[in-house]
């Protein structure tokens, strides 16, 4: 376990991108990557929102939804793609609360969050476009106390192009964060 591991064992949390979902065989290299690393790190998958947020985002613009019934339906949809990680990941475990990510480790599985509950309960972000599951995932790992979150897209560029619109008031200074490509997922891409 890594050197910087927190009071819950994570050394990172690791957002899969939604629209790794599109791209040949991206995802399941993503995933493969992530149980090799699962051998010598811990960490806490928090999924995208992909064609699952878009399909919000359609019916939103269709239909004059209120923006906080887009928010929490979107973040429904981050559970949805939760389903699908955790059902793809070897030793995936879904969990929906703080107190399940523990536990998965000390079963030897990969914690794979399904959000909803927890931000319903805590609900800490503002219910706007403005936000989507990368702020989510740097608010989690604050929460959490991670000391890393790692960003997975299908490209990388210009960090501030890659995420939204809130997502550096949602990630703390102390938070080192990467955005890494899904293409650099190759052998030991874990960034120390």
């Amino acid at each position: 376990m890594s050197e910087h591991a927190n009071e819950h064992g994570i050394d990172a949390v690791v957002k899969v991108g939604g629209a790794l979902l599109s791209i040949g065989d991206a995802l399941p290299r993503t995933l493969s990557a992530l149980e090799r690393l699962s051998a010598d790190h811990s960490f806490l998958v928090i999924p995208g929102g992909g064609p699952f947020a878009d399909s919000v985002r359609r019916v939103h613009d269709r239909h004059a939804l209120t923006l906080s019934a887009a928010h929490w339906m979107a973040i429904l949809g981050m559970d949805q793609y939760a389903i699908l990680l955790a059902s793809r990941i070897r030793n995936g475990e879904l969990v929906h609360r703080r107190s399940e990510i523990a536990s998965a480790h000390a079963r030897g599985r990969i914690p794979v969050l399904a959000p909803y509950r927890w931000l319903r309960e805590a609900d800490p972000l503002p219910h706007s476009w403005d936000v989507t599951s990368d702020s989510i995932a740097a608010w989690l790992a604050a929460e959490i106390g991670a000391p890393r979150l790692i960003l997975v897209k299908p490209t990388i560029g210009d960090r501030h192009a890659m995420v939204d619109a809130y997502f550096e008031r949602a990630c703390p200074p102390s938070l080192r964060c990467s955005i890494l490509a899904s293409d650099m997922l190759v052998g030991s891409w874990f960034p120390e």
